[in-house]
């Protein structure tokens, strides 16, 4: 049965990408390609097979159900770690399939701890630090008891990581306040250091802080939205330009490509209202085409009268507002439109493209949340 759009995610993009982040990080440094929000849009199940096909060993996670996907999916037995949410109900499930998880809390401490006694199996676990973020993360003053816990139940826990996270490395604005996270990283290492309380990797960078800040690029790297081909920002990529070789000054390729075709077409009378409502009237006699995709699949009812999507190797614009399943475009200028045409809705078609940033102008969305936003049932497929 045929699906109203489907996704393609381009193989070669995706080993451009890696050929250039690995170039810029030490051999040594392991990258974990996080795969939160289903993969960045891309899909968990597409995702970790084609980066295990180029290497990649270890997977990040927001929660546990993310985490269980890339279990079944991976086949070569990758590293999974779960980085924010896991009910204590399910760590027993986690320990014993190997999955590792950030601690942050004592509660999670303790119910790791409990859990792997009973088991009979070590937690392998991530200890967060608060370095200025302020979300999750054991604070200074919790330095004492924590070591006590984990000095004291070493049977129980194997300590995989000592970790934190940048708040907003992706911005200049934010340089002073990373800049102190990082020193603050510093000191708590050293003080662990002189406990004697030793960690498999230590690992702070996501995508911004190991473009931007190499000090950051320690024993791991987590790499998020620049291994799908997207700069974090605009300034990041502004601040890297200078250093990109002149032959190639646009490195990362974007993975994802979202595609439809015209469901019907059909003539309107000038003066004629489109679609729900009055928001749009035509200003002459057109033609428009009918697409079965609309906010119900992630396409933004903030694109009314504004989205653009590729027909024919053209540029035709929304009309009217986009709907749960369909949205309408002009397609008055072109000629022998009919049902069944291909519509690139994110991509390129011929010589034009239409990118995920043209949505955020248009939408006020940012790539992250147009992305995650593509429902999970939307078909995704491998093409070269």
């Amino acid at each position: 049965m045929q699906h109203t759009s489907y996704i393609e995610i381009s193989k070669s993009a995706y080993q451009q990408n890696l050929q250039f982040l690995k170039e810029d990080i030490d051999p040594k440094t392991q990258i974990s390609m996080v795969v939160k929000g289903n993969a960045y849009g891309h899909g968990i199940e597409i995702m970790v097979p084609l980066a295990e096909e180029n290497g990649i060993r270890h997977f990040s996670t927001f929660s546990s159900d993310e985490a269980l996907r890339v279990y079944e999916a991976s086949q070569h037995q990758s590293q999974v770690m779960i980085m924010g949410m896991l009910q204590n109900e399910d760590l027993e499930e986690i320990i014993r399939k190997g999955i590792s998880f950030f601690v942050f809390e004592f509660d999670r401490l303790e119910a790791s701890i409990a859990a792997a006694k009973k088991l009979g199996i070590k937690a392998k676990i991530h200890v967060e630090v608060e370095t200025g973020f302020h979300r999750t993360g054991f604070e200074w003053e919790d330095k004492e008891w924590l070591a006590h816990l984990l000095d004291e139940n070493t049977d129980y826990l194997e300590l995989k990581g000592l970790c934190t996270h940048y708040a907003g490395a992706e911005s200049i604005a934010n340089y002073v306040r990373v800049r102190n996270q990082i020193k603050n990283y510093k000191k708590i290492k050293k003080w662990f250091d002189s406990q004697e309380i030793k960690f498999e990797k230590y690992h702070t960078a996501c995508s911004a802080a190991t473009l931007l800040y190499p000090e950051t690029k320690m024993d791991m790297v987590r790499l998020g939205i620049a291994s799908y081909g997207f700069w974090p920002t605009q300034e990041t990529y502004m601040y890297r330009f200078q250093s990109l070789p002149e032959d190639n000054k646009n490195p990362l390729k974007r993975l994802i490509s979202w595609k439809s075709s015209i469901m019907n077409t059909k003539a309107v009378k000038m003066g004629d209202f489109i679609g729900y409502g009055s928001s749009y009237m035509a200003p002459r006699d057109m033609t428009i085409a009918l697409i079965p995709i609309g906010y119900g699949h992630g396409y933004s009812r903030l694109l009314s009268n504004q989205g653009k999507v590729l027909i024919r190797g053209r540029v035709v614009s929304v009309v009217g507002t986009v709907t749960m399943n369909s949205i309408a475009v002009d397609v008055t200028d072109l000629e022998k439109v009919q049902k069944g045409d291909e519509v690139v809705i994110i991509g390129k078609q011929r010589d034009k493209e239409i990118t995920i940033a043209s949505f955020s102008e248009s939408s006020q969305q940012v790539n992250y949340e147009l992305l995650t936003r593509l429902p999970h049932d939307i078909p995704r497929r491998i093409v070269e």
